[in-house]
This record gives C-alpha cells, sequence and structure tokens, in this order.
C-alpha cells in the first residue's frame, strides 16, 4: 500500500483560489473603523492596494507572482501522507489522509502568506513589517519572509508564548527580528493592559493592536496579520490544490476535511479547494474547523460584529466571537487562541456549509502523542486538535464498520513544542474552558457595535 504522496515541484500552483466566486452566500462586509484617539492620530492605511484588491476581488483565481512562486518551490509541493500505522493502531476501515505542512523553512504553513506579502508590501516601499504572534509560527515565518528584501520585522508576541515557547523567539531573531513580549510598555494599548493585569498572559488582539500601534507611529512600518483576512485565507489555498492533486494519486476524495481553527488560514488554505471540487461534484464532503474548549468562538461565541484587535481600532467585521477583549487561557496551542473566526469561515459556518467542534487540552496532546508514537512525526498543538477530531471520525467508521475516508490538515511540527509534550507525559496538563457568565460579558461590551 503507497503511504507517500508528492508531486513534481512544477505542480506548484500557479494560481490562489478566491472563494468568493463560488460562495452562494454573501460575506458582510467591514465596517470603517471608528475615529482613533477621539479623532487625533488616524489609523493610516496598512494593505497595499494589490492585497486589498485580493481582498475584495470576485476572481476565482489569482496568479501567484513568479518570485514567490519561486519562494514556494523550495519546498512546495509539500508531502501528502496516508496514515496506515494510525489506521492499524485504531483498527479502524478508515482511511486517513495528512496534509503536512511541517517541512517548510518556519516549520508550518504561515510562511505561504509570510512570503506573499512580504513580496507585495517591499514593492509598496514599506521597510519595516509590524505583526502580532501568538505561538510564534507566524512570527517566525514573517521575519523568515522579511529578510530576503532587506525589510526589518518587529514581532509583538503573545507573552503566555514567549514563555512557553522561548525558541520561536530565537528563531525570529536569527532572521533578523526584534521580538516583543506583549502586552509590553512599548505602546499605550501594551501600557493599559498591564495596568489592568500586572501578570496579563496576553493575547493575540492584544498583540495586533500594540502591532498596530506602534506601526502606525513610523512611517515606513506597516502592519501585517497572518490569518483571518480574506487575501491571507486566499494565499493558503496552494495546500488544497496541491492536496486536491494528490488525492486524485491516491484514488479517493475525502468523506469529511479537517482542520484546526485559529482565525481560519490553516482551516481555510485545505478546505477551500475541496468546497469547490465537492460543489462541483454534488460531493457530500463535509468540512470541521476544530477549536479549543479554552478558546471556543465557533462553538460558543456569537455571530455579530466586533473589532480584530484588542484596543477596537480596526474596521468591525462580522464574525464568530468571544468579543475582542476576551482573555483565553494561556493553553500550549497558542495558535488557536485568538478571539474570532475569520469573517469568511464564519459565514460558512453561519450558512452549515461548514462544521465545528472543540476539544480539551487533556485531549488533544493524547491524540497527538498517539500520531506521534504511529506515524512518527510530532504534531504541533494546534495541529493535534485535527488529528484528535481524525481520531473520532476513524473511530466512528470502526463502531459502524463502514469505510470513511478522511483528510487532516498538519500545519506544522511539533518539535519546538515538546515542553508542551512533555507537560502532557507528567500529568501536569491543564483543561480549561470559560464559564457562559465569562462569555456573556466579554459579548456585551460588544452588543452596541
Amino acid at each position: 500500500m503507497r503511504d507517500v504522496f508528492e508531486l513534481d515541484r512544477d505542480l506548484v500552483p500557479t494560481h490562489w483560489y478566491n472563494i468568493l466566486a463560488d460562495l452562494p452566500i454573501e460575506v458582510p462586509p467591514a465596517r470603517p473603523a471608528p475615529p482613533r484617539n477621539g479623532g487625533s492620530a488616524p489609523l493610516q492605511p496598512q494593505l497595499p492596494l494589490s492585497m486589498y484588491r485580493q481582498s475584495i476581488g470576485r476572481e476565482r483565481y489569482v496568479e501567484i507572482p513568479g518570485p514567490v512562486r519561486s519562494e514556494y518551490q523550495r519546498w512546495r509541493p509539500t508531502p501528502l501522507f496516508r496514515a496506515s500505522r494510525l489506521e492499524n493502531a485504531l483498527d479502524t476501515p478508515a482511511h486517513i489522509y495528512f496534509k503536512y505542512e511541517g517541512t517548510s523553512p518556519s516549520g508550518s504553513h504561515k510562511i505561504n502568506t509570510a512570503l506573499a506579502q512580504a513580496y507585495y508590501y517591499a514593492r509598496s516601499g514599506v521597510r519595516e513589517m509590524v505583526t502580532g504572534t501568538g505561538a510564534g509560527q507566524w512570527g517566525t515565518a514573517l521575519a523568515m519572509a522579511c529578510h530576503p528584501y532587506g525589510m526589518a520585522c518587529t514581532v509583538f508576541m503573545v507573552r503566555s508564548s514567549y514563555e512557553q515557547k522561548p525558541y520561536r523567539g530565537t528563531l525570529m531573531r536569527l532572521n533578523g527580528a526584534e521580538v516583543v513580549p506583549s502586552p509590553s510598555t512599548r505602546t499605550e494599548v501594551g501600557r493599559a493592559a498591564l495596568r489592568a493585569d500586572p501578570d496579563s498572559p496576553g493575547t493575540l488582539g492584544i498583540a495586533n493592536a500594540e502591532a498596530i500601534e506602534y506601526a502606525n507611529s513610523r512611517k515606513e512600518a506597516r502592519f501585517s496579520i497572518g490569518s483571518g483576512e480574506n487575501h491571507v485565507l486566499m494565499h493558503q489555498t496552494v495546500i488544497g490544490e496541491e492536496a486536491l492533486l494528490q488525492m486524485e494519486l491516491a484514488g479517493e476524495f475525502p468523506d469529511v476535511v479537517i482542520g484546526a481553527m485559529g482565525a481560519g488560514s490553516n482551516f481555510a488554505g485545505l478546505t477551500f479547494p475541496f468546497y469547490r471540487a465537492a460543489r462541483a461534484e454534488n460531493a457530500g464532503t463535509r468540512f470541521l474547523a476544530v477549536e479549543p474548549d479554552a478558546c471556543p468562538k465557533m462553538t460558543r461565541g456569537s455571530y455579530m460584529l466586533d473589532y480584530t484587535d484588542y484596543s477596537g481600532v480596526t474596521p468591525a467585521v462580522k464574525m464568530y466571537t468571544l468579543g475582542h477583549t476576551f482573555t483565553a487561557y494561556h493553553i500550549h496551542a497558542g495558535g488557536l487562541r485568538y478571539h474570532g473566526a475569520a469573517p469568511i469561515v464564519s459565514a460558512m459556518y453561519d450558512n452549515e456549509l461548514v462544521e465545528a467542534t472543540s476539544y480539551s487540552q487533556t485531549r488533544v496532546f493524547e491524540s497527538g502523542a498517539a500520531f506521534a508514537k504511529a506515524e512518527g512525526l510530532v504534531p504541533a498543538p494546534e495541529s493535534a486538535h485535527a488529528v484528535a477530531a481524525a481520531i473520532d471520525e476513524a473511530v466512528r467508521a470502526r463502531e459502524e464498520n463502514r469505510k470513511r475516508v478522511v483528510l487532516v490538515g498538519l500545519s506544522g511540527h511539533g518539535l519546538l513544542d515538546l515542553g508542551a509534550y512533555e507537560s502532557h507525559l507528567s500529568g501536569e496538563t491543564v483543561d480549561v474552558a470559560p464559564t457562559d457568565e465569562e462569555i456573556k460579558a466579554s459579548l456585551r461590551l460588544i452588543e452596541s457595535l
């Protein structure tokens, strides 16, 4: 039985896929940002015009610039694996496949959009890119992407992840980035967060808000974001476009496509091309987004207008959210602690085009450990959420005694997260989740939007 499905580098996609061309629903547009600081110091435009057009366009395919595709070809296409050893361990008739993005230079899928953004920002004259990062995969990818263009890179990294994952910071600094634990004293947003809670573990919303404020104070700097925005989701579709070809090589089409859900770039990158293919063929394929119990924006949040940053200076977008001031517990899957879901994914979920579920930390690390033992690859804690859902699908297939084809997005490796796995092995992993009262209190703050 064949376990690895690889493509020649000439089959790296030449175009990104824009799902807005095929959705049977409308994705509500963003509401313009309010005046900043009572009308002073307006927020300068952050996106290059070319990327802004990508965000609002309806063309089905957008050509990947030659320099970006050449960079992709350094490691793409990434491999698709059949997890036959995991299937055997589970004694299931299910066929489990995983698309592995851990072979990229940054160790995760994030560099797919980082390279595209660095290209467009550099062409528009930007000399410094500023961002917020949760677990550090995005910050690492952006630092690596900025370096070839001679751009400076400043990263505000969520403090709990900065402390839990110190080598992420090391990787960023190796590539010339400055890394600032957030909340920090660099910005008014950070200072205010520290006044409210001197021991704040930080959130991606705070880190992004600090990055926006800092970028807005520097003439040749611009803020960049690694997930959630329409153009980011589109850049990631190289994953799914390759996986479509690889599943053809395997001679199968998935019954369910599963991805971990932070803001949505990993989930969208794998699932959107399969949504197009399933829609064209009237296939009954399901698309499952998996989030942590600690930050359940889709499974327990509300679909409403909210800001993407903590301080509320960005345009408000309609999304599934827990509220932009919501502070998730500092779980190890730091990349999934964002308070909201991408507007496109949110609209699809609200219209029952995709599904969502959540898992506890304990269950996630049990699944990650089982996968590592069976397949010899350690999933990032974020990716292990998708693995947990895949195992459940395989167990159901065994109980129903029927074949089921499962495709999982393994968004990155966990070799810089071994401390988290050690906590699991030593029995120190804690399961946490917000109460209904905590979620309601956070959402009340945005009801007037």
